[in-house]
């Protein structure tokens, strides 16, 4: 009688100034399936009590995803999932652990090979709502005549461009969760080619009505580093709460679509 195959563990990377309290609902729908699931707080992040105006690098930002990978036993992979700019802590990891990672999926996500290196990253993977006027609050942790150090978006401006299709309750749980990110790390995200990276499976889910990370983007950032599957979600900025059932189904989808 063959051995019967246990599911894929999921590990869960939320995006700037979230935790992992915003996947409560796709954790949900994969663990009543029978998956595996883990969610970090990215250091500043979620319950983490780290001020997010000392982490002044990427690494060190990304250090509990690191971490969790560096402590996996040899022989267990993982898909990873991330949402917006969870999507560096992904390819940060892909180059680092590639041998443990079954497949990396981004949700409305950066993905950009090498990080922020060039001008075209930045068109491409930085959010540009200028139509909306001064949405942002920054902190000066290192004196006001040097860069931010955090940004948080300004409360009025949340819904309308996180959350504009999501339910009101997630709006107010967020808006009670909500942290400054810190931006000084984001900007040192670059990365050193590994020689796994292109090896690990990719896919994007791309968010059709996304007011953070414009489709546009979306797509310039697939052609330029092209996944092995795509989706597409009517869906704002978070269908972790928007559109949770569909994004689970690509998540399912993703993962049986494609062979280990």
């Amino acid at each position: 009688m063959a051995e019967k195959r246990s599911l894929p563990h999921f590990v869960l990377i939320h995006g700037a100034g979230h935790g992992a309290w915003c996947w409560y609902k796709i954790r949900c729908l994969l663990e009543t399936s029978g998956y595996k699931v883990t969610c970090l707080d990215l250091k500043g992040s979620g319950i983490d009590l780290c001020d997010p105006n000392t982490i002044l690098t990427f690494h060190e930002y990304n250090k509990p995803l690191l971490d969790f990978l560096s402590n996996l036993p040899e022989n267990h992979k993982v898909i990873l999932v991330g949402h917006s700019a969870g999507g560096l802590s992904l390819t940060d990891a892909i180059h680092r652990f590639g041998k443990k990672i079954q497949m990396a999926i981004y949700i409305s996500a950066n993905m950009l090979k090498y990080g922020f290196c060039t001008p075209q990253d930045d068109e491409d993977g930085e959010p540009h709502p200028s139509e909306y006027g001064e949405i942002n609050v920054f902190e000066y942790g290192m004196g006001i005549d040097q860069p931010p150090t955090s940004v948080i978006i300004k409360e009025e401006f949340q819904c309308e461009i996180l959350y504009q299709m999501s339910p009101k309750e997630d709006l107010t749980l967020a808006s009670s969760l909500l942290r400054p990110a810190p931006c000084r790390a984001f900007r040192s995200a670059q990365f050193v080619g590994g020689e796994d990276a292109d090896s690990v499976p990719r896919v994007y889910i791309k968010t059709l009505h996304d007011r953070v990370l414009k489709l546009s983007q979306q797509e310039a950032m697939i052609r330029r580093w092209q996944p092995s599957l795509v989706f597409a979600l009517e869906s704002d900025h978070c269908p972790i709460f928007s559109t949770p059932s569909q994004l689970f189904s690509c998540l399912i989808n993703a993962v049986a679509s494609i062979k280990f």
